[in-house]
């Protein structure tokens, strides 16, 4: 007979595991990861953010958080029932570390997205809601980037760092594919064809709704312009407290176009693509390069890393207490 040690393992010890928590975790462990990878890199930029102006360094933070507000108001205005405030809030908060398990936003997309189900929120309108607040808050940003570039045209200087014809027209043939590919999986697949129209149905019955009642379109288009506006602030008094040699509104500027144009990429949380974009951005704005490297790091420990232990806390929390 088999001593107590040697018998195997019942099946319900693992139920016992605490996996959503675990799975909380992940991004502490991912950003952990990359940066054990860029000792050098992080261990620059944090004596340049360590001899930093304290006082910008504290308006960047007052900036990313206020833009959680920001897009818990924007995250209200996509439905018509009221949500709890305080946990409307507290999932945005949450949705820093839920970012960086998927790219693109799906994390924070589906945390969303559980959240307005647990409110009572039907399935197909939830799923309209998270696509409506990424169309607002895409076209709130890529608003401000026009007004932008109206505004200040010769901010970013673009000799040697844009793409060359080549890769524009590589770009352009992979975006032609992409779209012919779309087109002939809606063509074959019949049944996605009526899941889209339904789809569509919805959302369109949804958005006349809301822009019928004022405080929600209200809500919907002023947090989606003021999300995106409070980051490029955030990134601003980064600039700032560094000492970065450009103006204030080329900084602006320069946040807005880079992720516009890293939107596409699919990284968890932007780390690399937005990085990479921003960087170009600020040395096209007149930064020196390594300057505009400190520039981003400390902007990503402001808006990312910083929150991300108390963000991933609250995540586990919410999962812990059925609110996502």
């Amino acid at each position: 007979m088999g001593t107590a040690e040697s018998r195997p393992r019942p099946a319900g010890a693992w139920r016992r595991v605490p996996w959503r928590t675990v799975v909380c975790l992940i991004p502490l462990l991912g950003v952990g990861t990359w940066a054990v990878g860029h000792r050098p890199v992080i261990a620059s930029g944090t004596r340049d953010l360590w001899a930093a102006n304290r006082y910008w360094l504290l308006a960047a933070v007052a900036a990313t958080a206020l833009g959680w507000v920001a897009n818990a108001v924007a995250r209200q205005g996509t439905v018509l029932e009221p949500l709890p405030p305080g946990r409307l809030l507290a999932t945005q908060f949450a949705a820093t570390a839920a970012s960086q398990l998927a790219p693109a936003g799906v994390g924070a997309g589906a945390l969303n997205l559980r959240f307005l189900r647990v409110c009572g929120v039907p399935l197909g309108r939830t799923s309209a809601a998270i696509a409506l607040y990424s169309v607002c808050e895409s076209v709130g940003r890529v608003t401000l980037l026009a007004v932008m570039l109206t505004a200040f045209p010769h901010a970013l200087r673009l000799d040697g760092i844009a793409p060359g014809r080549t890769a524009l027209v590589f770009m352009a043939a992979v975006a032609a594919a992409a779209l012919c590919a779309v087109a002939l999986v809606l063509v074959l697949v019949r049944p996605l064809r009526r899941i889209i129209r339904e789809f569509l149905a919805t959302a369109l019955t949804d958005v006349r709704a809301l822009h019928a009642r004022p405080a929600r379109a209200l809500a919907l288009w002023g947090g989606s312009v003021a999300f995106p506006a409070l980051q490029a602030a955030a990134m601003v008094a980064v600039g700032r407290a560094l000492g970065l040699p450009v103006p204030s509104a080329h900084i602006a500027l320069a946040y807005l176009a880079a992720t516009v144009l890293a939107a596409g990429v699919p990284a968890p949380g932007g780390v690399g693509s937005v990085d990479a974009a921003l960087a170009l951005a600020l040395v096209a704005a007149g930064a020196p390069t390594a300057t505009a490297a400190s520039a981003v790091l400390a902007y990503r420990v402001i808006s990312a890393w910083l929150p991300l232990l108390p963000a991933a806390l609250v995540l586990a929390v919410l999962v812990r207490r059925k609110v996502v």
